[in-house]
């Protein structure tokens, strides 16, 4: 029996039918002397089916063959890094919707990490985003009852219902103390790529892109064309928070800025199809204005494929933090019943031929000792310092000849902090107070609410007052310390109930300082040329203060 023959059969076979038909092959192939990897596959294999037959026939009590087997390839999956993954049927239809650009739930991406089902991210401008979820929190509860070391599909279940009803979700967040409790109203999740994108009063234009899916190239060309009717005279490009999504979309949106027959992204793998160039392919190039590409550390994927792209064509200055580091490539393939795997087949090395992925992160997620809180931040620390070393070993430069670095994500041109927020801010969010008073406020003061709104002292007090009722505390140094943001974050919740979310957006970015540093920049340096010495000079202020 041939494999080609035979390997037709295997996509309309239950799992456990595949396993009986390797084992024929086991008898029946006549493996070649050189052909070792394979004929001890085969072996393990047979290995397999023995333990599972022996285990049918003789474990004391009833067993679930279904079970055992996807218990076997999750064990066979965790060997692998933590991008590679095994989808029970319901999960894979719901992966594959979450590309297209709607799906319905709380608004968060989720992973299982040791036994707790771990938020990767909230997604912007969801139930959830909106109620503080955040990044890192461990949900221990859905409405009072434990989903710890319950599997993603059934947490998932549990936290999914009709659009308008609530759940309680209950949360442990790193450095907080006990357990804290959110309700959220469970809503129709629709992912606009573009949320954000408006000229502001200093003439430069703003686009927020949240995620690389479907519409991205149609929705940016739509609101570039728009900006620039306006009369932007710069453009700031945020790609903070963005978990990435479809390279196609990456290479498009690039496109749109360095123009035709550009090579944008290769990969290299162990298969030829794995080895690919993606090359622009339209005669789109915007030009007139500085763009300035603001990341982070949560800017992942198909977001540093446009950072770094951007940055490798010289064609944006990159500014914020070091992004994430994910520079390896997915692909999906669908099995029999409704099942599939997501499988790494290659990394992504962008034009300079620098691989963005950073491998200590996935170490990171697999380890156990991360997963179970065992590793001090210290010795997490100090791996990130070695690897970041190591990172900047990896030369490679950009088309004007500039040095960008290899391994470790995408560095900024100029990095900029963002200020953390104070507990009591933290506190204020988590809890929704602003958004909740809002709603209760407009209920009596909207027609008094104009686009020119600023709460004054009294409205501030009842505000505070309460918050007091739902059992927040502070003291008066934390209270001075949040009052601009209180104040920032009340305006914009108001607003945003009138006028809509962008209006509200253009209030709440104001309190933030990262983005308004960014912005300077466009005052200190008219051209593109000019922003990237101001970067060189800036970078080498900062090490001369670092040696004193």
């Amino acid at each position: 029996m041939k494999l080609k023959k035979t390997g037709k059969i295997f996509l309309s076979l239950g799992l456990f039918g595949w396993i009986l038909i390797a084992v024929i092959l086991v008898s029946s192939y006549k493996v070649d002397a050189q052909d070792v990897n394979r004929e001890t596959m085969f072996k393990k294999l047979e290995l397999f089916s023995q333990v599972l037959f022996n285990l049918q026939q003789n474990y004391v009590d009833s067993l679930n063959t279904d079970d055992l087997i996807n218990a076997a390839i999750d064990g066979m999956i965790d060997e692998l890094d933590p991008h590679t993954n095994f989808f029970q049927p319901d999960e894979f239809d719901k992966f594959n919707t979450s590309t297209k650009g709607e799906f319905g739930g709380l608004g968060i991406t989720i992973n299982k990490i040791g036994d707790y089902i771990t938020v990767v991210s909230p997604i912007e401008g969801t139930p959830a985003y909106k109620m503080g979820i955040m990044a890192g929190d461990k949900i221990s509860k859905v409405d009072g009852v434990s989903v710890v070391g319950v599997s993603t599909d059934d947490a998932i279940n549990q936290m999914r219902g009709e659009v308008g009803s609530k759940v309680v979700i209950t949360i442990k967040r790193p450095g907080v103390k006990g357990e804290l409790d959110f309700e959220i109203i469970r809503d129709t999740i629709v992912i606009d790529s573009i949320p954000y994108a408006f000229v502001m009063d200093n003439g430069i234009g703003y686009i927020r892109i949240r995620q690389f899916n479907a519409n991205t190239t149609k929705e940016l060309r739509a609101e570039l064309d728009r900006l620039e009717k306006e009369g932007m005279r710069g453009l700031l490009i945020d790609l903070r928070f963005n978990p990435g999504g479809l390279l196609t979309e990456a290479v498009n949106t690039v496109n749109e800025f360095i123009g035709k027959d550009k090579r944008v992204v290769f990969t290299k793998g162990k298969t030829d199809s794995a080895n690919q160039e993606y090359f622009t392919r339209y005669n789109r190039q915007r030009s007139g204005y500085p763009v300035i590409v603001m990341i982070n550390e949560a800017s992942a994927s198909a977001s540093e494929i446009f950072a770094g792209s951007m940055q490798d064509y010289d064609r944006a200055l990159v500014v914020g933090k070091t992004s994430y580091g994910k520079g390896s490539v997915q692909r999906l393939f669908p099995l029999s019943d409704g099942y599939g795997v997501k499988i790494t087949t290659a990394k992504y090395y962008i034009n300079s031929g620098r691989c963005i992925h950073k491998d200590l992160n996935d170490k990171l997620m697999k380890d156990p000792r991360v997963r179970n809180g065992d590793m001090s931040s210290e010795e997490i620390d100090k791996l990130r310092e070695e690897a970041d070393k190591e990172h900047l070993k990896d030369i490679h430069y950009t088309e004007k000849g500039r040095i960008v670095y290899g391994g470790g994500g995408v560095n900024p041109d100029l990095e900029i902090n963002q200020a953390k927020m104070t507990r009591l801010g933290m506190e204020l969010r988590r809890k929704n107070l602003s958004f909740n008073f809002s709603v209760d406020y407009m209920i009596n003061h909207e027609p008094e609410v104009e686009l020119d709104f600023e709460p004054d002292q009294a409205l501030i007090d009842d505000f505070l007052e309460y918050a007091k009722e739902d059992s927040v505390e502070w003291t008066d140094t934390q209270l001075d310390s949040t009052m601009n943001w209180i104040t920032n974050n009340l305006t914009s919740n108001i607003i945003s109930k009138k006028f809509g979310d962008v209006e509200g957006y253009k209030i709440a970015i104001r309190d933030d300082q990262q983005l308004q540093e960014t912005l300077k920049i466009f005052d200190k340096a008219k051209t593109l040329d000019e922003m990237f010495d101001y970067a060189v000079k800036q970078k080498a202020l900062k090490d001369e203060e670092a040696k004193e």
